[in-house]
């Protein structure tokens, strides 16, 4: 199943914002791919996708978090749901694993 992505603001924001860095350019690298996957394979093993409890989309949504980078120091994690319609996934937040 092919998925469109759609960014919210906050994520649309720190996505440009890793974009124009200089020194992040291996981290947005990372991201583009999976971006990519997600776009079409969601059950990719890299993405280690899972349910992140802790957060919720506006309408209630299940948030899902996926690895941009594994086994990295300071490595990016996608936050995103499912919607707001069929086939489509928003992206919430693209930041720093704490």
């Amino acid at each position: 199943m092919i998925f469109r992505l759609i960014f919210n603001d906050d994520a649309k924001e720190q996505f440009q914002k890793l974009e124009s860095s200089k020194d992040k350019q291996s981290a947005f690298k990372a991201i583009c791919k999976t971006l990519a996957f997600m776009e079409t394979n969601l059950r990719h093993p890299s993405l280690n996708t899972h349910e992140f409890s802790s957060l919720e989309g506006p309408d209630g949504e299940k948030v899902f978090e996926s690895y941009a980078q594994n086994k990295t120091p300071g490595a990016y994690r996608i936050f995103w749901y499912y919607g707001p319609k069929k086939n489509e996934i928003t992206i919430v937040a693209i930041v720093l694993h704490p």
